[in-house]
This record gives C-alpha cells, structure tokens and sequence, in this order.
C-alpha cells in the first residue's frame, strides 16, 4: 500500500532553460486542456488545492513542479519513503491565444519533454468519454518517437465515473495497460498511485 505523506508547490518555469533540476525522478502530466490534471494531481497526494485547476481551458501556460512524498507499507510494520517531482504542464487543444504564442508553448514543450533528463514517466491524460481522438493518438505516438529505454508512457482515462460497464470494458479492450480513474468517486486514483511509483522507480 502506498500512501502520499506530503506535497509542495516548488516552482513555475516558461522552458527548460530557466528550470531547476531537482536530481530527483519526474513525473509528467500532460493531456488535453480540461482533462482534469490538476484534479488528478490533487487526489494522487490526498490534497484539495495543491495543483489549481481551472474552468478556463488552455489557462495554465507553465511548466509546474511539485515535489510529493510517498510512503511504501510493507509486511511487518517496515515502511519505505521516497519523494518524486511531479510536473504539471499546459494543456493542449483549447486555449484562445495567438499563434504566435501557440507555437511558442509548442517550441517550450517539445524541448522539455525531449530533453529533460530526470523525466522517467509520462503520464497521459485521456477524457474516458472520448478516449480515441486523433489528438490523444499522436500524443502517443509523439511521446513513442523520442522514448528512451529508462522512460515509460502510462495512460490514464479520466473521467470514468461517467462510463458504465460496457464503455468501461471497450477502453480496457482498446488500451489493456491503461487505468481508468475518476476524481469525483475516488476509483482508479490508488491503482494509479501505485503504478505511477512503480514505473518512476523503474520497478
């Protein structure tokens, strides 16, 4: 059982450029404006506000890190502790602003997301309700074209409380490795938690 002991806010940067590096493993929330990232990243360490998430799409236009703690309980009261940084990045797809700054946030993206070298999870936000979009497919298949051998892709599917079985069944058909999670019900949010430390940890 893993259990999130904390959480902070640490730092907004615009590009890698002006990012401090933590020297700590990273895990990257990326996925469509609205998917519901900031939600997830408050329910994955048991906060309310930590990550601020808006109704206005495409509002968030920084790279955000946060520094979580986890603890691991194990068998015979041994516990384990280990911090990772988690990243909150812009969404794609909505946002009204110029071009101009469209590709600006593109240009900042792609270099954080290619070169950054403590990534060593991407986490991808897909809308349950809509979980086969041309967008999210070459997400992937973008994230897939630069992946190095120490970096995993996990997807999870927000929003589920919404699908019923049927629709649940055809995702899990579609995406065997994925996890379905809602923040409204709480379900999926511990599967995902334990995935997520598993994969930044390279287990």
């Amino acid at each position: 059982m893993i259990r999130a002991l904390s959480a902070k806010f640490i730092t907004s940067s615009p590009s890698i450029k002006e990012a401090p590096s933590f020297v700590t493993s990273e895990v990257v929330f990326l996925g469509r404006s609205n998917v519901g990232k900031s939600s997830l990243i408050n329910a994955l360490v048991n906060q309310k506000n930590l990550a601020k998430s808006s109704s206005t799409p495409g509002k968030t236009q920084l790279i955000n890190f946060f520094e979580a703690e986890f603890c691991e309980e194990r068998e015979e009261s041994e516990k384990e502790k280990f911090k990772l940084i988690l990243v909150d990045l812009p969404g794609f797809g909505y946002a009204k602003v110029a071009k101009s700054k469209h590709d600006e946030w593109r240009k900042n993206l792609d270099e954080f997301l290619k070169f950054r070298s403590d990534i060593r999870l991407f986490i991808h936000l897909i809308d349950a309700r809509h979980f086969d979009l041309d967008i999210d497919v070459n997400v992937d298949s973008y994230l897939k074209s630069f992946l190095r051998a120490d970096q995993k892709i996990l997807n999870l599917y927000t929003k589920s409380d919404k699908l019923n079985q049927s629709q649940k069944s055809a995702i899990m058909k579609f995406d065997p490795s994925g996890i379905l999670v809602s923040t409204l019900s709480k379900s999926g949010i511990d599967k995902a938690r334990e995935a997520i430390i598993n994969h930044a940890l390279g287990r």
